[in-house]
Protein backbone atom coordinates (compact mmCIF):
# COMPACT_ATOMS: atom_id res chain seq x y z
CA UNK A 1 0.00 0.00 0.00
CA UNK A 2 3.27 2.11 0.54
CA UNK A 3 4.26 1.65 -2.61
CA UNK A 4 0.93 2.23 -4.18
CA UNK A 5 0.57 5.57 -2.51
CA UNK A 6 4.62 6.40 -3.19
CA UNK A 7 3.72 6.01 -6.83
CA UNK A 8 0.62 8.12 -6.92
CA UNK A 9 2.42 11.09 -5.22
CA UNK A 10 5.61 11.05 -7.24
CA UNK A 11 5.95 13.82 -8.91
CA UNK A 12 9.14 13.12 -10.82
CA UNK A 13 6.81 10.06 -12.90
CA UNK A 14 5.76 10.98 -15.94
CA UNK A 15 3.86 7.19 -16.59
CA UNK A 16 0.02 7.08 -16.57
CA UNK A 17 -1.61 6.82 -13.79
CA UNK A 18 -2.97 3.10 -14.46
CA UNK A 19 0.41 1.81 -15.36
CA UNK A 20 1.79 2.88 -11.46
CA UNK A 21 -0.70 1.78 -9.45
CA UNK A 22 -0.47 -2.14 -8.65
CA UNK A 23 -3.68 -3.76 -8.85
CA UNK A 24 -5.05 -6.10 -6.88
CA UNK A 25 -5.04 -9.30 -9.07
CA UNK A 26 -1.28 -8.66 -9.26
CA UNK A 27 -0.56 -8.35 -5.46
CA UNK A 28 0.38 -11.69 -3.16
CA UNK A 29 -2.08 -13.21 -1.12
CA UNK A 30 -0.62 -11.19 2.10
CA UNK A 31 -0.35 -8.14 0.44
CA UNK A 32 -4.21 -8.06 -0.29
CA UNK A 33 -4.82 -9.06 3.21
CA UNK A 34 -2.29 -5.94 4.58
CA UNK A 35 -4.57 -3.83 2.34
CA UNK A 36 -7.81 -5.03 3.09
CA UNK A 37 -6.64 -4.80 6.78
CA UNK A 38 -5.13 -1.38 6.27
CA UNK A 39 -8.69 -0.30 5.13
CA UNK A 40 -10.78 -1.96 8.26
CA UNK A 41 -8.33 0.01 10.24
CA UNK A 42 -9.43 3.66 9.07
CA UNK A 43 -13.15 2.02 8.64
CA UNK A 44 -13.55 1.36 12.45
CA UNK A 45 -12.77 5.07 13.54
CA UNK A 46 -15.47 6.49 11.38
CA UNK A 47 -18.39 7.51 13.78
CA UNK A 48 -21.22 5.07 13.77
CA UNK A 49 -24.85 6.77 14.27
CA UNK A 50 -27.98 4.24 15.84
CA UNK A 51 -30.46 3.76 12.93
CA UNK A 52 -33.13 5.39 14.65
CA UNK A 53 -31.30 8.64 14.60
CA UNK A 54 -30.43 8.74 10.76
CA UNK A 55 -33.21 7.50 9.53
CA UNK A 56 -35.10 10.39 11.56
CA UNK A 57 -32.66 12.74 9.83
CA UNK A 58 -33.26 11.13 6.36
CA UNK A 59 -37.12 11.56 6.49
CA UNK A 60 -36.57 15.33 7.74
CA UNK A 61 -34.15 15.92 4.95
CA UNK A 62 -36.37 14.13 2.32
CA UNK A 63 -39.54 15.86 3.72
CA UNK A 64 -37.62 19.70 2.85
CA UNK A 65 -36.41 18.46 -0.62
CA UNK A 66 -39.96 17.00 -1.40
CA UNK A 67 -41.30 20.20 -2.90
CA UNK A 68 -38.45 21.29 -5.20
CA UNK A 69 -37.61 17.38 -6.39
CA UNK A 70 -38.18 17.16 -10.50
CA UNK A 71 -38.95 13.75 -9.81
CA UNK A 72 -42.09 13.75 -7.44
CA UNK A 73 -43.45 17.28 -8.97
CA UNK A 74 -43.11 17.51 -12.59
CA UNK A 75 -40.90 19.54 -14.85
CA UNK A 76 -42.93 22.70 -16.01
CA UNK A 77 -43.66 21.85 -20.13
CA UNK A 78 -41.43 25.50 -20.96
CA UNK A 79 -38.39 24.25 -19.16
CA UNK A 80 -38.67 20.39 -20.63
CA UNK A 81 -35.35 19.58 -22.29
CA UNK A 82 -36.99 16.78 -23.64
CA UNK A 83 -40.64 18.16 -24.91
CA UNK A 84 -40.85 16.92 -28.25
CA UNK A 85 -39.99 20.10 -30.85
CA UNK A 86 -42.66 19.19 -33.47
CA UNK A 87 -45.31 16.21 -34.35
CA UNK A 88 -45.16 13.40 -36.85
CA UNK A 89 -47.75 14.23 -39.75
CA UNK A 90 -48.20 10.97 -41.48
CA UNK A 91 -49.58 11.39 -45.28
Amino acid sequence: MVQILRCMTTKASREPLHHRVRMARDMSDKDVLKMELDQLKKEVKNERLPMSTTAKDLVEWVDGQYAEDPLIKGVPEEKNPFKEKGGCIIT
